[in-house]
């Protein structure tokens, strides 16, 4: 095993890839050190840290098993400022434990499965530690530049994290039928990763000279563009290539991304910018919530005042899908959860979070139907959700309407 306690000082701030792009021979010689130091992470796939007492851990957001993690700090700030944040110093960064996948001859290595804020972390760093795993694709449009430092460069003792699809029910079948509605061709989307996004997708199947500008994919979208329904044609900036920041998927992705020019790796400047997204039109951005009350304010980020969600890109997304000609801003989430014991739509958000609020939602969508929301008022509103709760909780909905109007 990698040994890192040259390397690393108590206190230091230690920032390591995301996801996929978890260098995991690095972050498993850090849990076993398990020294006294703060973790940047993002969405977590792996359960490395699961018995880290000694690390502190901040995350943009509780994704994956970091909603597991004891000693988790939650930084309030969209997708699209983290680059910037690094870069500038208001986010610091000792430590970068980065996965890079070896160039060919005479090419740089690649992030591989991510073009994200590591890169700007790394810059400012102390020490910057390459992991090189062969066994991730080397990814043209994220090689690194010439002036990239490494400080340390190991070689990698296990594959790369793989995400499998999710498995699509009957409800979330029903959400992807009612959204894929919504989207016409020539759009270009955005989504997300597990059962509801990749139901979506699937539902697109027949649809014509899609588009995707996102900060992840998956495996879904590979059946997209393998079926013809994804071409990139009609897309005003990045035409012909599908644009992302992050690859959550499996082998099959990966071996797809390896060396090809068309899938186009790009930072959150460029995934989540306002400017590039305002420029897409029929940008249609397609994420889901926790929970969304009668007037449309959506809460993607607790549960029971614990971490469970983010903020991630959702307010950069769906303002980018506001300012976008014929551009459609969707949340999409089953109308209940705990096995159909609660419901999703509720009078009011319990924890007050608000991760978009009304003014900026456009449409939600559940298994139950479409709540069009744009250009009406609170009453109207009110009428359209309890229209898309489960029929169950319905009557409960409306009492609580009266009681919330009075």
């Amino acid at each position: 095993m990698v040994d890192l306690s040259a390397i690393i000082r108590p206190g230091d701030r230690v920032v390591c890839g995301q996801g996929t792009a978890e260098a995991l021979t690095l972050t498993r010689a850090l849990a076993a050190l398990d020294p006294p130091v703060s973790l940047f992470v993002g969405p977590l796939f792996s359960d490395t840290f699961a018995r880290a007492t000694a690390i502190d851990f901040v995350s943009y957001g509780a994704i994956g098993k970091a909603a597991a993690l004891a000693r988790l700090d939650i930084l309030p700030m969209p997708y699209s400022q983290l680059g910037d944040a690094f870069a500038d110093g208001r986010l610091r960064a000792d430590v970068v434990l980065i996965q890079l996948s070896p160039g060919p001859p005479g090419r740089r290595p690649s992030g591989g499965l991510a073009c994200d804020y590591l890169l700007d972390a790394a810059r400012r760093a102390r020490v910057v530690v390459a992991e090189i795993n062969p066994d991730v694709p080397w990814t043209p449009s994220a090689e690194l530049p010439a002036d990239f430092r490494i400080d340390l460069a190991v070689a990698a003792e296990a594959a790369p994290l793989e995400l499998p699809p999710a498995r699509i029910g009957e409800f979330e079948a029903r959400i992807g039928a009612h959204a894929a509605g919504l989207i016409p061709d020539r759009a270009t989307l955005q989504i997300g990763v597990g059962s509801v996004p990749d139901a979506v997708l699937r539902a697109l199947g027949s649809h014509r000279d899609l588009g995707i500008h996102s900060g992840l994919i998956g495996d879904a979208v590979l059946d997209l563009i393998e079926g013809g329904a994804v071409t990139n044609a009609a897309k005003a900036i990045d035409a012909g290539r599908t644009v992302a920041g992050l690859l959550f998927g499996t082998r099959r992705l990966y071996d797809f991304a390896h060396g090809n020019p068309d899938i186009a790796l790009r930072p959150g400047r460029h995934t989540h910018g306002a400017g590039v997204l305002a420029r897409l039109d029929r940008f249609v951005a397609i994420n889901s919530a926790i929970e969304v009350d009668l007037t449309g304010q959506v809460n993607a980020e607790t549960l029971g005042g614990r971490a469970v969600g983010a903020i991630g890109g959702q307010p950069d997304f769906v303002r980018g899908a506001n300012a976008s000609a014929g551009g459609r801003a969707l949340i999409a989430l089953p109308a209940t959860a705990a096995q159909g014991r609660v419901s999703r739509i509720v009078p009011r958000l319990a924890d007050a979070v608000v991760t978009t609020p009304r003014c900026d939602v456009d449409a939600i969508v559940t298994e139950w139907g479409v709540a069009e929301l744009r250009g009406l008022t609170l009453k109207q509103r009110t009428r359209r959700m309890i229209a898309i709760a489960a029929p169950e909780f319905r009557e409960d909905l409306d009492r609580a309407a009266h009681g919330l109007a009075a």
